[in-house]
């Protein structure tokens, strides 16, 4: 599934119309193809945010939201924890992780299953 994120106003993006056909929307539904069984159960979502200026697949875990960001240009990939609230010191995410890109979609698929495994952050 993906949903489109403009304006604050979430859409989700149905039977492929209106879906943005950029470099990162295509890398992103092709590292979605790859995510193990344990992911796709925890709901995860290809979001294309205009808000936050990103394009990432979100993970709905039991501690909160996690979203892998594309990268751009030479930027590696982000895993970002996104807080609903603010926390004490006013941060609305954390940074848990960059993946370089020198990775194949599929590895980049499975390190981040595997982190989030391996964290607590999938049932």
């Amino acid at each position: 599934m993906e949903i489109s994120i403009s304006g604050g106003i979430v859409r989700r993006v149905r039977g492929g119309q209106g879906v943005p056909m950029t470099g990162l929307a295509i890398q992103a539904r092709t590292i979605a193809g790859f995510l193990p069984l344990v992911c796709a159960r925890m709901g995860a979502k290809v979001v294309h945010n205009s808000d936050a200026n990103y394009t990432g697949i979100r993970f709905d875990t039991k501690v909160g939201p996690v979203v892998l960001e594309m990268p751009v240009g030479d930027q590696p990939y982000r895993l970002v924890h996104e807080f609903i609230e603010p926390d004490a010191q006013g941060r609305t995410e954390v940074e848990m992780r960059r993946f370089p890109q020198i990775y194949k979609p599929n590895g980049i698929a499975l390190m981040t299953a595997e982190f989030l495994r391996s964290r607590g952050f999938l049932k």
